[in-house]
């Protein structure tokens, strides 16, 4: 490698950092042997090792316990693969590799002193100032020359030492770090890593906490770059792909204080509904939480989502597995070394002398004591060394030693294709090779491509990352109380979990739930609570409104109507009248009798068409006021029957066309009457158009101008039928009908019945100006009473036709109101008028004789004697007018008898 020339009093600082900072700093003693504290293997090529050997110091110590599984395990993997290397002919040949092995004791800063080794040699010494005591030139111990290093394990000591590492092009490879951040290539360029980083792994979880479900979600970090780059990972691709909400973000600190765990698990308590805890946070942290969540009694409500600091861990859980049972823990998918296996369970104390912590992990592996200088102060039992890994212990393969392994030979490959490069078949090093350029070691590093000890290829992206391969575990308590790692799933950029094969606490096989709202039911939108995107309230789609997407109602077309589910609309359901209802029933049967009646009548009629009781009530007018009394039932039939264009059209015709011939007739009648006897009161000439064929002209003079209007109506809106959804449109939905009817409007009813309604109230005012006719001479009082009756029956229609325009049974009753409405107009003036002729004809044919005849000028005198009366009886009190009245019509009577019994009136229907 090129060596960085530095000034004398960089020298001199670089210097002080090597021997004498790490002494200050953590005020313990340097140990007497230069390599006590470090493996070193003699090679051609040096490659440096980081390892967490011990674990973090307590007060001001800076080393604490041995870490058998992360620290001895992972560094006899790079021995071991550093072995196989150099015994592989095939494999740098003709070269060896060495190794200087390095303890970070799991703390960042102690790690950054600790790898100053490496670059001792890359440092040019200025020696001009130094002198030997006896005036010799001094001689400087050659220190190794480390062309790569593999490690370190935690991210923040990989940060902090590559930081180191790049300044003197030194090419790293990390076995554990996973920190998003070390993907930076414009500040780490020289730092790689055979594990994918934790924006994969954040993915990986994420991808996880989706699938099971769980929107709302707390997040705990260990205080440090792994802890919380993994968490900021986390959040920030949660925050891309939408659908999970943090509810807190919480973070243990590097040095917590008693009590601090028990406040964390407070502060999860807080958000009881966020039961999903994604925890990027070291081993110990991860037990003393689980310990902390076992104090509170919270055994079974945290689901703990773990990364590969949790992994398939053994420690972390022992004398926690009820508390941790239920687990979805996620490691680099890896596979066991079985090779590593035979090699580590063959060490011993003899065979394996190189690795000068062996001895610390021997007594600690086999709880004994080696001498009098042993690391378990207190033990009594001595070791025989004769113990075996395996038989006398426990023993389960730490899960990155694969990965150790892969990084050493990925190191080894990029030297043997710069080997092949540079040195064209020569064995050994060639001069070229004699000062390795790092920049271009790092580049062969790059590119390095070749199946792992796990049988997946191993290689490294512009970044320097591994692709994301993931096997995913769950904690699982089995009926026989013994507690294991189940592999559950497997993530390769995609997400493959096995749910059937999860177990939980309760034993339901139903997933847990981590959510803030629970889904809204069909028919419910979603109103978000301002700022946190998962939690919301239901609120149900009212009226005609139906869900139309998660977070929106709308507005259903006029003509549908929501569905059961509110979920789509659909077409609202069309009726009409029916035959069978009671609202038709009713009209139709008494259209039924007045029709019968009527035909009775008319039947009785012609049968005895000239006797003189029908002679007398005026033949044609009678057979035209039949004929308006039986469209007038007729009308009830049009009314209910299922609209079509034909029904609506004779509807318009025959809607007024009844009354039109009731009332022009019984007008005719009344007009006749009164132009007589006002005729009489003036002279004793008869009035013009009094003969039967002159009231027939003017009768259908005034039937035309009904008929007029309707064929003007033709022309102008042309009938047809409509579906009417405002009728029915009631505040429930579901009893929401449209009423399928003719496209006939109130203001069009009203003004076809407006004519007829003008005759009859004209009919009205000529019957009361007639009603002091003598009986025995007319009519007029019998229609009086007939118009009285229809006006009180009409003026009574009115509000009930109209009172229930806003009403649901609208259709119904305004058809059942106007048809019983035409029909007892109709049967009062059929049973006024026409019903005592009959009962005359049929059961006492006795009175069914002719009467004397009258002159006019007999009803000139009856006419003025009449208007005398009612002026008499207009002028006297009331006590008087009976008896004078009494007394008048006597006389009035009499006179008749005696002097008009040989008058013949040529009107002879008149009596």
């Amino acid at each position: 490698m090129d060596l960085v020339r530095i000034s004398r009093a960089q020298y001199q600082f670089l210097l002080f950092l090597c021997y004498w900072l790490p002494v200050s700093l953590q005020r313990v003693e340097t140990p007497p042997v230069e390599y006590a504290h470090s493996i070193r293997l003699d090679g051609d090529i040096i490659l440096g090792g980081l390892f967490p050997v011990h674990a973090r110091g307590e007060r001001g110590v800076p080393c604490g316990e041995l870490k058998k599984e992360k620290g001895i395990h992972r560094l006899e993997a790079m021995l071991f693969a550093i072995d196989l290397i150099n015994k592989d002919p095939e494999l740098l040949p003709n070269v060896t590799l060495g190794a200087r092995i390095l303890d970070t004791c799991s703390r960042d800063t102690y790690a950054l002193e600790q790898s100053l080794t490496f670059v001792q040699a890359l440092i040019e010494r200025d020696g001009s100032d130094v002198r030997c005591a006896n005036g010799d030139q001094p001689i400087f111990a050659k220190p190794d020359k480390i062309v790569g290093v593999i490690g370190a394990a935690a991210s923040s000591v990989s940060i902090m030492v590559a930081n180191i590492l790049r300044l003197f092009k030194i090419p790293q490879i990390s076995y554990a770090s996973t920190a998003p951040e070390l993907s930076d290539n414009t500040r780490y360029d020289f730092f790689s890593r055979v594990v994918p980083p934790d924006s994969y792994q954040a993915q990986a979880m994420l991808d996880i906490v989706t699938a099971m479900g769980w929107n709302y979600v707390t997040t705990l970090a260990s205080e440090g770059n792994y802890g919380e780059s993994g968490v900021e990972a986390f959040v920030q691709i949660s925050r891309e792909m939408g659908g999970v909400c943090i509810a807190q973000s919480l973070k243990i600190p590097r040095e917590p204080r008693p009590g601090e765990f028990d406040k964390i698990i407070r502060r999860l308590l807080e958000t009881p509904h966020a039961r999903a805890i994604i925890m990027f946070a070291n081993e110990d942290d991860i037990r003393r939480v689980l310990d902390a969540a076992k104090r509170s009694n919270q055994t079974g409500h945290f689901l703990w989502v773990g990364s590969d600091s949790w992994g398939s861990k053994i420690s972390p859980v022992i004398q926690q597995e009820r508390v941790a049972e239920g687990a979805i823990t996620i490691l680099p998918k890896r596979a066991t070394v079985e090779a590593f296996d035979r090699y580590f369970r063959s060490r011993s104390l003899s065979n394996n002398r190189r690795n000068v912590w062996f001895a610390e992990f021997w007594e600690e592996n086999f709880g004994c004591k080696l001498g009098m200088h042993g690391k378990r102060p207190g033990s009594l039992k001595k070791c025989t060394g004769l113990e075996k890994v395996g038989r006398d212990s426990s023993y389960e393969q730490e899960g990155k030693v694969q990965f150790v392994m892969d990084a050493v030979y990925a190191m080894a490959h990029a030297l043997h294709r710069m080997h092949r490069d540079y040195c064209f078949g020569y064995p050994g090093l060639c001069p070229r090779m004699s000062n390795i350029n790092g920049k271009e070691l790092l580049g062969y590093v790059r590119h390095v491509n070749f199946n792992g000890s796990a049988g997946t290829p191993v290689v490294f992206n512009q970044n320097g990352d591994a692709p994301g391969r993931y096997d995913i575990f769950q904690y699982q308590i089995t009926n026989k109380s013994t507690a294991e790692y189940k592999v559950i799933g497997q993530w390769t950029n995609k997400l493959h979990l096995n749910v059937d094969a999860m177990r939980w606490r309760t034993g339901d096989p139903t997933l847990p739930v981590s959510v803030c709202s629970v889904p809204c039911q069909m028919g419910e939108r979603k109103k978000i609570v301002k700022g946190v995107p998962c939690c919301w309230h239901c609120e149900r789609c009212e009226g005609y409104h139906f869900q139309a997407s998660e977070f929106s109602c709308e507005l259903c077309p006029y003509e549908q109507r929501p569905d059961r589910n509110r979920t789509g609309c659909i077409p609202i359901p069309i009726i009409k009248l029916e035959w069978h209802s009671a609202w038709a029933a009713i009209p139709v049967f008494v259209a039924v009798l007045g029709i019968l009646a009527t035909s009775f009548v008319v039947v009785t009629f012609v049968r005895y068409n000239d006797t003189p009781i029908v002679r007398a009530s005026g033949r044609e007018m009678s057979y035209v006021l039949l004929t308006g009394i039986f469209l007038c039932y007729a009308i009830t039939f049009l009314m209910i029957a299922a609209p079509s264009l034909a029904i609506c059209s004779f509807r318009r015709v025959f809607l007024g066309l009844g009354m039109c011939f009731s009332y022009a007739a019984l007008l005719t009648k009344t007009n006749r009457i009164h132009r007589i006897f006002e005729q009489g009161k003036k002279s004793v000439a008869a009035p013009r158009f009094i003969s039967p064929a002159s009231q027939l002209v003017i009768t259908f003079s005034l039937i035309s101008v009904q008929l007029l209007g309707v064929f003007v109506w033709f022309a102008v809106d042309p009938p047809h039928t409509v579906v009417d959804y405002g009728e029915q449109r009631t505040s429930n939905p579901e009893k929401a009908r449209g009423v399928l009817k003719c496209d006939i409007s109130d203001l069009s009813l009203i003004c076809s019945l407006g004519y007829s309604i003008l005759l009859m109230v004209t009919c009205t005012v000529y019957a009361i100006k007639t009603r002091g006719v003598p009986e025995t001479f007319n009519e007029a009082k019998p229609i009086g009473f007939t118009m009285y009756t229809t006006c009180i029956i009409w003026l009574a229609f009115i509000p009930i036709f109209f009172g229930t325009a806003q009403s649901a049974e609208r259709m119904y009753i305004q058809t059942t109101t106007l048809t019983i409405s035409l029909s007892l107009s109709a049967s009062v003036s059929l049973g006024m008028l026409y019903m005592p002729k009959v009962y005359v004809i049929i059961l006492h044919p006795e009175q069914n004789v002719p009467k004397r005849k009258r002159s006019f000028k007999a009803i000139v005198t009856a006419a003025t004697m009449s208007g005398n009366l009612v002026q008499k009886g207009s002028d006297r009190p009331n006590g008087e007018v009976k008896t004078e009245l009494c007394e008048n019509v006597n006389f009035f009577f009499l006179f008749s008898n005696n002097f008009f019994h040989v008058v013949w009136f040529k009107a002879q229907s008149f009596f």
